[in-house]
């Protein structure tokens, strides 16, 4: 009998095409194709596609089918207990953005005032899905949004088009599929609990992914290449009405970059000289901008950074980012800070919100390789609002060096409310890492080295209170320091290569050669 039942399922699984491609109203497998679909890349398929959506719907839920084919299409409206299947060879193509090709327009949003206009509307896209509860978008086929965002015209109704945008969904997975030129983002997910993004290719001109306002998301096996934004973006705005956190997030296995669009797909991974962004592509990992809910309990493990920005960790609306821990990254050509912790003011959120706070990090197992002169590491909070409770171990950065005495001597701004962006500082007074308002700093088997002599410092810190230093190392020049103090309380530095071992209570400021 268990043999029967083994054979009944593996003949089954070998003949899904099949089934998938004869499948009538009564099957749970919807084939486009039998509603009005054609697939030749011209004529609209989206209606047809619906019309699938909404004959699964009524019989329960089921799976749509896009055999293979160019179907061209308006906005697909997802519904619950629906799987969009795109098999093998199977495109679907963004229409020029018109009434006529059945593109949604924006719908009317619960809050628009405190964030992006991106981020205020989900209706104007692709593929998009409001307030549904186990749904998949899977398969080996593509999402290619050619004729979706690519110039921004304020005013416009349809600037912020995405390729996939899912508000207030339960139990959601996008797996296997490929986009391409997604929009304004390839996939915003706002208020989205239960996700699961695996084995995706995105290659895009915006955001690759935003998760906003989620709780239990996994996002695993991904390449992301997004020149002229991030990679994959945490996000928590107001625009649910209300704030929330986006908490208990794992990002895996994934590997984020800034080559030229189009070439990760095409395997060229050209890296052009005349960037939009003067050859500083964006791609990386980020926390923020947005961040009145703030961000909690998250790990981000075994992951590349090529060619783009470092890991930026950014409160700055009164959100509390917390929790987190990120290991085993390697990173390649990184064009500002490798990493960027910051504690900010902007507070683009409604009034009486205090602060935010960001606290217990840690970050280890971290290789960078060719990182800009310009920038440093930095940990930057407020007067008054430390960032509290960082543990950096087990690094090596390779920076190209080259800076000098007088960058050195720089004052640094606050720029409490600026935009929080890897370079808000300008040049950086260090080469290694800048450390402004914060407590309890740990720092132990870190290495920095520079491929060109450097005048500046290593470390500069300021303001801080605690801090743990252990087998660090320092390259620097004759004439440079290895550690710079400026108002700090309870320091401690050992075994550490070519400094003395001490400890100091309370100091307004030393140089440690």
């Amino acid at each position: 009998m268990k043999k029967s039942i083994r054979l009944v399922f593996l003949l089954s699984t070998l003949f899904m095409p099949f089934v998938l491609c004869t499948a009538d109203d009564a099957a749970p497998f919807y084939n486009v194709k039998n509603y009005g679909a054609i697939g030749d890349g011209k004529n609209l398929d989206s209606k047809a596609i619906n019309a699938a959506i909404v004959a699964a719907s009524k019989a329960g839920g089921g799976t749509v089918y896009l055999p293979a084919g160019n179907y061209f299409s308006g906005s697909i409206h997802l519904k619950s207990d629906i799987t969009l299947y795109l098999e093998q060879g199977a495109a679907i193509i963004a229409a020029p953005v018109s009434a006529e090709n059945g593109c949604d327009e924006e719908e009317e949003s619960i809050s628009t005032q405190y964030q992006d206009l991106g981020h205020s509307h989900w209706k104007n896209s692709l593929i998009w899905g409001y307030d549904i509860q186990n749904v998949s978008i899977i398969g080996a086929g593509w999402i290619n949004g050619k004729n979706l965002y690519k110039d921004w015209v304020p005013g416009s109704k349809q600037d912020a088009n995405k390729a996939i945008s899912l508000y207030r969904c339960r139990n959601v997975i996008l797996r296997d599929v490929t986009i391409i030129h997604g929009g304004w983002f390839a996939i915003l997910a706002t208020g989205v609990d239960n996700l699961t993004i695996d084995n995706l290719k995105i290659d895009t001109n915006r955001d690759g992914i935003d998760i906003d306002c989620c709780r239990n998301v996994r996002v695993s096996n991904l390449f992301v290449n997004s020149p002229y934004d991030d990679g994959i973006c945490l996000k928590s705005t107001f625009a649910l009405g209300y704030a929330r956190a986006t908490e208990n997030v794992t990002i895996t296995n994934c590997q984020v970059s800034g080559y030229d669009e189009g070439t990760l797909l095409d395997g060229t991974f050209m890296r052009s000289k005349n960037s939009e962004y003067g050859n500083h592509p964006t791609g990386r990992i980020k926390f923020g901008t947005e961040s009145n809910g703030g961000f909690k309990n998250i790990s981000i493990s075994n992951c590349v950074f090529d060619y783009c920005r470092g890991i930026a960790l950014e409160t700055v609306d009164g959100g509390i980012l917390e929790d987190v821990t990120i290991t085993n990254i390697t990173m390649r050509d990184i064009v500002n800070d490798p990493i960027f912790l910051r504690l900010g003011a902007r507070m683009r959120g409604p009034q009486g919100v205090p602060i935010g706070k960001l606290r217990r990090i840690k970050l280890s197992n971290i290789l960078v390789d060719n990182a800009d002169p310009a920038y440093s590491c930095t940990i930057a909070g407020l007067p008054g609002n430390p960032i509290e409770d960082i543990h950096l171990s087990n690094i090596r950065i390779y920076y190209k060096g080259g800076g000098t005495k007088e960058q050195a001597e720089r004052e640094v701004p606050e720029n409490a409310d600026h935009y929080p962006e890897p370079g808000m500082f300008g040049t950086a007074p260090v080469y290694g890492l800048f450390v402004r308002h914060a407590k309890d700093i740990k720092i132990s088997d870190v290495e920095f080295n520079t491929s060109e002599p450097d005048a500046r410092p290593g470390y500069l810190f300021d303001d801080v209170d605690g801090i743990d230093m252990r087998n660090v190392t320092v390259q620097r020049t004759e004439n440079s320091n290895a550690v710079v103090l400026k108002n700090v309380a309870n320091f401690s530095i050992i075994q550490s290569t070519g400094i003395e071992d001490q400890k100091i209570k309370k100091i307004k400021e030393k140089e440690l050669k």
